[in-house]
């Protein structure tokens, strides 16, 4: 059967049975969806008795938030490619249930509007009589359409996953007819996060605390500040598209909430002054900060919030170097040496060799990127040296800087004493731009020169090592950007160590070159040596290897460099 983009995935099992049906369930829906999943849950539903089943309100209950945080666990392990969405219209408290209107349990008056148009519905259902399977698909496609907006002739799949026998495996599982907990519901809840890439642990925290809030949700997204302490923070979204995210999933899963939005800038926000929250969603890891929000709404004259906490998800892909728990952090460490944009148009550049520059800011570790890049076949052309070269007596950069600057830089072997050059321009912004208008296109002359060479001699790739690539407008010279990145305090204790500066004066250096995220925002490939050398040559290597079946799928048809296996 043909992939379909999204579809809707309603699950009929009791509710006793589906925590053990989840992953067989999910793996079989991955085999016909390949971006947008829906899960729609009304445990028990009968699609085979001959009459057109309504959907209904179900209660929310502690067995519901558990199926749900599951589900998610499930589907980050089973099917991590798709974007699964649990749908929450159909689950209300009673009294909150149908208020105002004179139809009782009505979780749909109208069919609802989702995010992505579904093409397909599936669902668990067991079919008994294989005489009945038309039938009970044509049931299923009425039920769906009463609940979503979708087309009259969507095909409909009944999944036969390879179930594990439900004897196994039972332990915290209810017994059939055993009666559910009620859940503790509450006005208004309020919940913070990072929210980047909206990934399951994300998604559990959101669909619990949609389950938990019957008025209005508000959710702090942190931003600025609030960021400062991320790992790679430069690869987290921007606030704009986190908050979009946010309110298309909640449009989806829950669309009669209030729903407010905002910026996160200190470790409390709206919720120590807003007087009508009751509840805060929380996590084992940010149960401290929930109760710091008490205790200043204490002082605030506020009645502290009902903390409820939810269990954090285990990330079965981990790595050594990510966490445990499903997080945007390790998320964002596998997009190292990914490619994050496609490269811009570089038609006025000859097709090989195809050019790498890489850059970075003081301390990042870039020059031993570019070592590493060399070894795997790269020719790298260092800037660095190139430099030392256009200040070399005889050379036009070098009559220009002494004219624009004066003989008294020379030392006694005529050559241009660079510390001396330095401290005139140091803090001048006009005459440091002076001294660069003079070396940076002599130096880009030789890189031109370099790259001319090596396509001469067949090279396939050279890496352009330059600190100031972006800065000096090189990049028009290069196929691709990338750029290396450490955190602030990382490079100011590289720089100390090496260049025997103090704290301050290495502050002051990583402060007059580009930071890193304004170099990350004009970036294709992100690179980090935050972590151990063999974490790094992880990243080089893939890098290495992802550029090389980007080569090979170029319509010029040139056969480059083999992907290698090892630096």
């Amino acid at each position: 059967m043909s992939m379909f983009s999204t579809g809707i995935l309603v699950l009929t099992s009791p509710l006793h049975t589906l925590p053990l049906r989840i992953a067989p369930v999910l793996s079989s829906a991955a085999q016909l969806v390949e971006r947008t999943l829906y899960v729609h849950l009304n445990p028990g539903l009968n699609l085979g008795s001959g009459s057109q089943p309504r959907p209904v309100f179900l209660p929310p209950a502690v067995d519901l938030s558990t199926l749900i945080s599951r589900l998610y666990s499930n589907a980050a392990d089973v099917c991590g490619h798709l974007d699964v969405r649990v749908l929450l219209t159909n689950v209300r408290t009673q009294s909150a249930s149908c208020s105002g209107t004179a139809i009782p349990n009505c979780p749909f008056p109208t069919p609802q509007s989702l995010s992505h148009s579904p093409e397909v519905v599936l669902t668990d259902f067991p079919l008994q009589d294989p005489g009945q399977s038309h039938q009970v698909m044509q049931c299923l496609q009425r039920y769906t359409g009463h609940c979503y907006v979708c087309s009259p002739s969507m095909p409909s799949v009944l999944l036969h996953p390879q179930l594990v026998r439900l004897q196994e495996n039972r332990e915290g599982l209810k017994e059939p007819g055993e009666e559910a907990e009620p859940m503790q519901t509450y006005s208004d809840v309020v919940v913070g996060g990072t929210f980047d890439r909206l990934h399951g642990a994300h998604k559990t925290l959101l669909n619990i605390s949609c389950l938990l809030a019957n008025r209005r949700l508000i959710i702090c997204v942190c931003d600025h500040a609030m960021l400062k302490k991320k790992v790679l923070k430069e690869l987290v979204e921007p606030y704009s598209l986190r908050a979009q995210r946010l309110q298309e999933f909640l449009q989806d899963i829950k669309p009669s909430l209030q729903v407010e939005i905002m910026p996160l800038e200190d470790p409390y926000g709206v919720a120590v002054v807003d007087p009508l929250l009751q509840c805060i969603v929380v996590s084992e890891e940010t149960r401290r900060g929930g109760e710091a929000v008490n205790k200043k709404r204490i002082e605030n004259g506020l009645r502290p919030l009902i903390l409820h906490e939810i269990q954090l998800l285990k990330d079965a892909h981990h790595t050594e170097t990510e966490e445990e728990k499903i997080s945007s952090s390790s998320l964002r460490s596998r997009l190292l040496g990914t490619l994050l944009t496609p490269p811009k148009d570089t038609s006025h550049l000859a097709p090989l060799p195809y050019v790498i520059g890489l850059t970075g800011g003081s301390g990042s570790g870039k020059s031993s990127i570019a070592r590493q890049l060399e070894a795997l076949g790269a020719v790298r052309i260092d800037c660095d040296k190139l430099g030392h070269e256009v200040y070399q007596p005889g050379t036009a950069a070098y009559r220009r800087v002494l004219e624009e600057f004066g003989s008294d830089l020379l030392n006694e072997d005529k050559t241009i004493n660079r510390r001396a050059l330095g401290r005139k321009v140091f803090g001048n912004q006009e005459r440091l731009k002076a001294l660069t208008d003079i070396v940076w296109p002599e130096i880009a002359l030789l890189v031109e020169n370099r790259i001319s060479q090596a396509r001469e001699e067949g090279e396939q790739v050279c890496v352009l090592d330059a600190a100031v690539l972006q800065e000096a407008g090189w990049t028009d010279m290069v196929h691709e950007v990338w750029v290396t990145v450490i955190p602030e305090e990382e490079a100011v204790l590289r720089i100390s160590e090496r260049d025997g500066l103090t704290a301050e004066d290495a502050l002051r250096r990583l402060q007059s070159q580009w930071s890193n995220g304004k170099q990350v925002a004009h970036a294709n490939v992100v690179l980090s040596t935050l972590w151990e050398p063999e974490v790094t040559q992880k990243q080089v290597l893939k890098a290495w290897n992802l550029l090389q079946e980007r080569l090979q799928q170029r319509p010029d048809g040139h056969v480059l460099v083999s992907p290698s296996s090892q630096l």
